[in-house]
């Protein structure tokens, strides 16, 4: 069994397709539309076989993302190395992105960064030898 899809919601839809594609290298299929339901998505697909659903409805709510809330938190994208992790910090914090995780090894081995995307939410970009 593997995870199918993560689905999020978000008023940047054509911004979130972006940032995805341009620093994960996921790439994206045509833009679904129902205007019936107000209804748009992207599928964007990782070469591990995992996608990303971004939604945008004109009814869905605008409630704050918080660090400490029930729900999905995070999501992690593993990368080949630790220079890799640091080389593509560099490239976001550049690019005007907020870190709000210095690249750092964690208390489980993991060498990581936390990286907002455009809406806010936590995406860690990890490495992990051996």
């Amino acid at each position: 069994m593997r995870i199918h899809h993560i689905a999020i919601w978000t008023f940047r839809l054509e911004e979130m397709k972006e940032f995805y594609i341009r620093y994960f290298k996921g790439t994206s299929n045509e833009k679904y539309v129902n205007p019936q339901k107000g209804f748009e998505s992207y599928f964007i697909r990782f070469d591990c076989g995992a996608d990303l659903e971004l939604m945008s409805r004109t009814d869905v709510q605008n409630t704050p993302i918080g660090e400490n809330r029930l729900g999905l938190t995070h999501f992690a994208f593993a990368l080949d190395s630790k220079e890799e992790v640091l080389e593509l910090t560099e490239k976001l914090q550049s690019a005007g992105y907020t870190i709000s995780g210095e690249p750092r090894t964690s208390g489980d081995g993991y060498f990581e960064s936390v990286v907002l995307d455009p809406d806010g939410n936590r995406v860690e970009c990890v490495f992990k030898a051996g």
